[in-house]
């Protein structure tokens, strides 16, 4: 059983900073790609970024050039530096797993983003 934990969320200040970080753990299958979602009060679960074990990374437009996602090879481990952000980056944050067999969530953690 894959298990993925998140861990870095809180509250900042607009223009602030924000490190989240996303552990998996378990038998993970083959090759796979680690995520980032998103999911605001009344929306739906929408992608931030996502890099595959070959590092092809994608973002969302809102995110660009203010949100970057990286990982750690071989430790199934990945982080999103998240800057200048807004208040409509508040939401719940999920990290992914998906792997040859299935898809994994953590429990998310919260990102305020509020003066």
């Amino acid at each position: 059983q894959v298990q993925v934990v998140e861990s870095g969320g809180g509250l900042v200040q607009p223009g602030g900073s924000l490190r989240l970080s996303c552990a998996g753990s378990g038998i993970i299958n083959g090759l796979y790609t680690m995520g980032w979602f998103r999911q605001a009060p009344g929306t739906q679960r929408e992608l931030v970024a996502s890099i595959t074990s070959g590092d092809s990374i994608n973002y969302d437009d809102s995110v660009k050039g203010r949100f970057t996602i990286s990982r750690d090879k071989g430790k199934s481990t990945v982080y999103l530096q998240m800057n200048t952000l807004k208040p409509e980056d508040t939401a719940v944050y999920y990290c992914n797993l998906e792997d040859s067999r299935a898809s994994y969530w953590g429990k998310g953690t919260l990102v305020t983003v509020s003066s």
